[in-house]
């Protein structure tokens, strides 16, 4: 998470910054710029604890390495998901779909200004 920067990288920002704030104005630069981080930490460190106390102790038990986004390859993921057994189906109504013939299932109803649709006044 350093953004590409070596220490080179920012002597020469912090020259270019010392060239175009000048003199005068640097050390009032500078405190605003320290004032700026000790914020940053600050407010990085409540979050932390804020976490800490809305999650419980179980905050520290997450992997969160396992978590990371850029530990999936969707080549495997598709490879595991070809290899991998099905699953039979568990509920009653999910087999009695399955079995039941494409002719036999009910066509959609139509509606006309006799026959409306339910109406619900809940949604928008």
């Amino acid at each position: 998470m350093t953004f590409g920067l070596t220490f080179e990288k920012l002597l020469l920002i912090g020259l270019i910054a010392v060239l175009i704030i000048g003199p005068e104005r640097l050390p009032r630069a500078a405190e605003g710029f320290s004032r700026m981080v000790r914020k940053a930490g600050e407010y990085l460190r409540s979050t932390k604890s804020r976490m800490r106390e809305e999650m419980g102790p179980e905050l520290d038990d997450v992997d969160w390495r396992k978590l990371d986004p850029r530990q999936y390859d969707p080549r495997r993921i598709i490879r595991d998901a070809l290899f991998e057994e099905p699953q039979p189906a568990t509920s009653v109504q999910a087999k009695e779909t399955i079995a039941e013939p494409i002719a036999s299932r009910s066509l959609p109803q139509e509606f006309s200004a006799s026959n409306r649709p339910p109406f619900d006044p809940e949604a928008t």
